[in-house]
This record gives C-alpha cells, sequence and structure tokens, in this order.
C-alpha cells in the first residue's frame, strides 16, 4: 500500500475539526504510507514535548493508541515515532514512560493481512521489547545512557565502584534487547524498517560508547577490588567482549545498507593478555595456586587494554559531532530565515508608513478619498432627483414635451367617409399609421395613452367608422 489512505486523511480531517493538533500529528506521522515518518511531523511532536501546556500522558497514549491498529505499517511507525521523541526530545517523556506499569505489549503482534506483514510483525515485536528495556533502563537508573557525559569527566569514568557493578549490568541487557532486532541487509527492504534501523544504530553506538566507558573505570580500578567485586567484574568484562563481538557484526548490516563509513566506528578490542592476568588475579585471591604476574606486567598489560578501549570510545564520539555539527546548520538556516522574514515584514511597514504619509500630505481636493466620495454624492444627488415626485407647477406641456418623443402628430380627417369593409377600414394606411403611433404611446405610457393617440377616432358598432375630431 503506498500514500495515505482514506483511513488516514478522514483521522486527520477529523482532529482538525476537533482542534486537536497533537493528534493530527501523531496521525500524520503514522499513516498507511509504507515510508518513515515525515520530519515535520516528527519535528511538530519534539517541539510540543517542551511546551508546558501540551499534556505528555496524553501525547503517549496516543502514540500508544497508534499501536493498537492492525496495519504493520501503522504500528511500526507509531514505535518509531516514540523511540524518536525518546532521543531528541523533552526528558519529561521517557520519565512518564518509565512511570508506567506497562508500555509496548506487542509480544503477540501479526498482521496476516499485508504482502510484508508476516516478515514485518517479527521486527515489530522485537522492536517493541528494546523500547520497553530502554525505558526501564531508565526507571531503574534514572537516566538516559544514550544521552549521558562521556569523556575522562563523564559519568560512567568518574563513577564508583558499587554503583558501577549494579549500573553496567543494566546497560548489558538494553543493549541486549537491541542487538536482538537481528536484521539482515536483505530483509530491510522498506522505508519504515529502514528508519527503525537507523534509530537502532545510533542507539547502538551511544549505548555502547557508556558502556565502554563503564568497563575501562572498572578495568582501571579491578586489581583493587575484593574477592567478590573482582568475580563480578571479570564477568563483566568477559560479557562485554562478547558483546563487542555482536555490536560489530550488526556494524557490518549497517555498513552494507549504506550508512556513511565515517560514522561507523572501529571497535579495537582490549590484548588477550589482558584476560589473563585477570583470571590469575582472581585466582589468586581465592587462594589457588597459579602463576602471579609481576606488578609491572600487570601494570603494562591493563594500559595497553585501556588504551585500546579508549581509541574505541573516541571513535564513537565521531557520529555524535556530526550529529552537533549538523544540529548547529540547521539552527542556523532556521535563524537565517527568521531574520529574513523580519525584515521583509520590517520593509513592509516601513512602506506602509510612507503611503501614510503621502496620503496625509496630499491637498483635500487630490486625495483619492475625496474624490470618490464627491463622486458618490454627485451621483446620489442625480439618482434622489430622478425618483423625486414632480410638483404641478414643473408638469410638462403636452404638446411640447410629449409629442417631442415622436414625429410631429397630424390628425388624419376624411371630409367624405368611405364605406369599404371592416378589413379595408381597419388596415388603410391612415388607420396604420394611427396604429404605429398607438403602439408607440402604450410602450411610453401604457395602455392609458391609447385614446389620446388614436385622437378620439372610435370604431363603431355597426362596423362603420365613426369620426369625431376634438378641438
Amino acid at each position: 500500500m503506498s500514500g495515505q489512505s482514506i483511513t488516514d486523511r478522514f483521522a486527520a480531517a477529523q482532529h482538525s475539526m476537533t482542534g486537536s493538533a497533537i493528534s493530527k500529528a501523531v496521525c500524520k506521522a503514522t499513516t498507511h504510507e509504507v515510508s518513515g515518518p515525515k520530519k515535520k511531523h516528527l519535528d511538530y511532536l519534539i517541539h510540543c514535548t517542551s511546551e508546558m501546556n501540551v499534556s505528555v500522558p496524553q501525547l503517549a497514549d496516543t502514540l500508544f493508541e497508534r499501536t493498537a491498529n492492525s496495519s504493520w505499517v501503522v504500528v511500526f511507525k507509531a514505535l518509531i515515532a516514540t523511540h524518536h521523541l525518546m532521543m531528541y526530545g523533552n526528558e519529561r517523556l521517557i520519565q512518564y514512560l518509565a512511570s508506567r506499569n506497562t508500555l509496548f505489549n506487542l509480544n503477540n503482534f501479526l498482521d496476516k493481512g499485508a504482502l510484508q506483514g508476516y516478515d514485518m510483525s517479527t521486527f515489530i515485536r522485537r522492536y517493541s521489547r528494546y523500547l520497553n528495556e530502554k525505558a526501564m533502563s531508565y526507571r531503574l537508573v534514572a537516566v538516559d545512557f544514550t544521552k549521558m557525559k562521556r569523556g575522562t569527566d563523564g559519568v560512567m569514568r568518574t563513577m564508583s565502584t558499587e554503583k558501577l557493578i549494579k549500573t553496567l549490568p543494566i546497560i548489558q541487557n538494553q543493549l541486549d534487547a537491541l542487538l536482538d532486532f537481528q536484521a539482515n541487509p536483505n530483509e530491510l527492504t522498506n522505508g519504515v524498517i529502514n528508519a527503525a534501523f537507523m534509530l537502532l544504530f545510533k542507539d547502538s553506538i551511544r549505548l555502547f560508547a557508556a558502556y565502554n566507558e563503564g568497563v575501562i573505570n572498572l578495568l582501571e580500578k579491578y586489581f583493587d577490588l575484593k574477592k567478590g567485586q573482582c568475580k563480578e567484574a571479570l564477568d563483566i568484562y568477559k560479557k562485554f567482549l562478547y558483546r563487542m563481538t555482536k555490536l560489530s557484526e550488526f556494524l557490518k548490516v549497517a555498513e552494507q545498507v549504506g550508512i556513511d563509513q565515517g560514522d561507523i566506528p572501529d571497535l579495537s578490542q582490549a590484548p588477550s593478555s589482558l584476560l589473563e592476568a585477570l583470571e590469575q588475579h582472581l585466582a589468586s585471591l581465592e587462594g589457588k595456586k597459579t602463576k602471579e604476574l609481576s606488578a609491572d606486567t600487570r601494570a603494562s598489560t591493563l594500559s595497553s587494554a585501556v588504551t585500546s578501549l579508549s581509541s574505541t570510545g573516541m571513535s564513537f564520539s565521531r557520529m555524535d559531532e556530526k550529529e552537533r555539527l549538523q544540529a548547529l546548520e540547521e539552527e542556523k538556516a532556521r535563524l537565517q530565515a527568521l531574520e529574513e522574514e523580519q525584515a521583509r515584514l520590517q520593509a513592509l511597514k516601513v512602506q506602509d508608513q510612507r503611503l501614510k504619509e503621502i496620503g496625509v500630505s496630499l491637498p483635500p481636493s487630490a486625495s483619492p478619498s475625496t474624490q470618490s466620495m464627491g463622486s458618490v454624492n454627485h451621483n446620489t444627488n442625480q439618482a434622489m432627483e430622478l425618483f423625486n415626485t414632480p410638483s404641478t407647477n414643473s408638469m410638462p406641456n403636452l404638446s411640447s414635451d410629449l409629442f417631442d418623443l415622436q414625429p410631429a402628430f397630424i390628425p388624419v380627417v376624411q371630409s367624405t367617409p368611405s364605406i369599404s369593409t371592416a378589413a379595408s377600414a381597419w388596415g388603410g394606411a391612415a388607420v396604420q399609421a394611427e396604429s404605429s403611433i398607438s403602439v408607440d404611446f402604450d410602450a411610453v405610457f401604457g395602455g392609458g395613452a391609447r385614446g389620446i393617440a388614436n385622437n378620439g377616432v372610435q370604431p363603431a358598432a355597426d362596423g362603420k367608422e365613426n369620426h369625431t375630431l376634438n378641438e
């Protein structure tokens, strides 16, 4: 299915009538069109998360309602919109999502009616589990790992040992849920799943960067830990190596689907000698007989591992720097467009002011408004004069005014009455002339003027003409 369906257009029109701009934007971002949500709708929803007069629970509930749709396209796009707002929206949105007992319950979702319904339903179930895990991580630690400060003075590098041992497993669980998406290049066949994969790719980079810095901090403290803490730290490091391998496979897929090579970090693993040194130290704490490494060898191995992992962390920051520069360019473009609009409005304001000054300085006779008013008054007076009732003194003279409308009226009087048939009496030239005059008078004065036009000539009852001349 391509393009917006009739249902999408009807729903958008319904929200327009009810005045719900948020519902309309959510509806337009989650249409049946097989493509990712449009940027303009996502940007509007991001802006809404920062507005204090916007209800974040209402916004989230509107997105949840769209996940109840039977179409995999609508549900997938609703998840993408939610993920996008969790990444770029105000923090109070993810705070609300983390406070809910249930988020997305799509473990049994299946779209049997669409062409790609079966395949896409599998990814929808996996994607929803990751978003649930992302919200759960925020509930446990009250921080989004993809947004925390990084670097030598970052959150994970300065975290205490006890808190570090509790936090790293949470990151591991979230990363596991992300890598379980398991999309192959030949399965990324439409704009919807590609949009989801791009968001997962960005989250994987930032999430593993925090994971990497936490492991560096733990390794730097490892040889000073107690036996129980060393055992937990060693288990965390082994799991870290396994997840690094899985992330490397995930990034290979990202490279094959066309993501810029410069955005893909280089994963530099620590030397294998570090793992041996860690295991030997734990064995020595447990009282097992093992070959103990010298302090210098141990320090050299640890330094080499930290350097390798630090270089990996630096490569993770390239994508963040690129996004930061892109955001600055977009903000600069918006500010420039705003300045141009303000300059245009200012020019129109100055022009309007000049026109007003010119209009005030003109004399009343040259003022267009005065001329138009004078014309209106003149036309009004003419109209009033036209419809005024004439007085008796101004009654027009019948002989001068009335008959000026027609050629000179000369009554025809026959000295000797001619006896003829009715046809010749009414069809003669004289009668025809009189008839033409009578018609003209009827057109001007109505039927009441017939007697005047006929000049008193009336047809006789016996068919003969009765000539009477009014003097």
